[in-house]
């Protein structure tokens, strides 16, 4: 498939997740009673813009991005004039202090301002953009997982020959439970937990003959690549069972977990240090990924958006300044202290994180294509 389908394909990919997750923002703020001056899918200028019910609603040129701007979100002194919701009007009653430089504002507008709502409501307006992440994330797993015939399980049902795992420990009937204590919950855990596993050997939690057993050192065989990398793989056959509406719920929720957790652990070994910021990607290289799923079949798309949006649900909340995390952050210290953190204070610590979030694009994008052109 060609280069230019594959990034419509992405332009559509990102256009879903950022929609979904601006969309959480947008409505719940709507639901709260606060005033949306605008909802806007991607960045820069204006493509595409109309005003209705008090809310200008925008398409922008990039599509890196979005954003929903609420009255009073950024200071308490931003201001308001206030109409009868019903009332008419068109984009020459509008108020733009610059063209597609800042936030609009409807010349007439309904609402309350958003540090004027409650505080309760502010936290569900801030992490529902998260929240919707993990909705879209679930959707697009259920398709995922209904494409197939059946539903592939974690009982083994036997073990390719020469399996050294089979004579350490494993048997066939076995349903694997944990693994390193982690538990398990689709097939893709087994592979993603023995790459984690330093000394080729896994301790194993296992369903036997209806009761649980531990096995210690379950030890795997080893593959050594052409570059020297050695691997495990699990040389395990599992089960397959006939597709249900209620199996195919049940393993999407499955998988939701599973990629929630992988994207976490990864932000923490980057934490730790246990893996290279020199691994992370940016536009450019999920546009390659997207690229390479295509190539796949569409259940490789789907499986790549599922960890898309996913990714963004859970990097949105960490407690990171620009973030919704950060906002979290904030809104809690005002619960504690029963007074808002000052505006000024939130500017530079939101200013101090877009400085060191666009750094990481810059940095990742230069990655991104380092890999793509040498």
């Amino acid at each position: 498939m060609s280069t230019i389908v594959s990034i419509l394909i992405a332009v559509l990919v990102f256009g879903i997740v950022i929609l979904f997750h601006e969309f959480g923002h947008f409505i719940t703020a709507k639901w709260s009673g606060v005033q949306v001056n605008e909802f806007s899918i991607g960045m820069g200028p204006a493509l595409v813009k109309k005003i209705w019910g008090g809310t200008q609603y925008s398409i922008r040129l990039l599509p890196i991005g979005g954003y929903v701007a609420m009255e009073g979100e950024d200071s308490p002194e931003s201001s308001r004039t206030s109409v009868p919701q019903d009332e008419d009007f068109t984009n020459d009653d509008f108020v733009d202090e610059g063209e597609d430089c800042s936030p609009a504002r409807p010349a007439q507008c309904s609402g309350i301002p958003f540090d004027k709502a409650k505080l309760w409501k502010r936290l569900v307006i801030i992490v529902a953009g998260a929240f919707m992440n993990f909705v879209l994330g679930f959707l697009v797993l259920l398709a995922f997982v209904g494409m197939d015939d059946s539903i592939i399980t974690l009982k083994i049902h036997n073990f390719d020959e020469g399996a050294l795992c089979a004579e350490t420990g494993l048997q066939a009937e076995d349903e694997i439970i944990a693994i390193n204590g982690r538990r398990c919950f689709v097939p893709e855990d087994l592979s993603y937990e023995l790459s984690r596993t330093p000394n080729y050997s896994a301790d194993f939690t296992v369903l036997r003959d209806g009761k649980k057993v531990q096995l210690n050192d379950v030890r795997f065989n080893t593959i050594t690549d052409e570059e020297g990398n050695i691997y495990m793989p699990p040389q395990i056959v599992v089960y397959a069972v006939p597709r249900t509406p209620m199996g195919v719920i049940r393993q999407a929720a499955n998988y939701e977990i599973y990629y929630s957790r992988v994207v976490f652990t990864t932000l923490m070994d980057l934490a730790r240090g246990r893996e290279s910021i020199n691994n992370l990607s940016g536009p450019v290289g999920i546009v390659s990924a997207i690229e390479q799923a295509v190539s796949v079949d569409w259940s490789a798309v789907l499986s790549l958006l599922a960890l898309i949006t996913i990714n963004l649900g859970i990097f949105n909340l960490l407690p990171l300044p620009a973030l919704d995390g950060g906002k979290v952050i904030f809104l809690l210290i005002e619960g504690v202290t029963r007074r808002p953190v000052p505006a000024k204070v939130q500017e530079v610590v939101n200013l101090i994180g877009f400085a060191l979030l666009f750094g990481l694009m810059i940095f990742v994008t230069g990655n991104d294509l380092i890999r793509l052109f040498f």
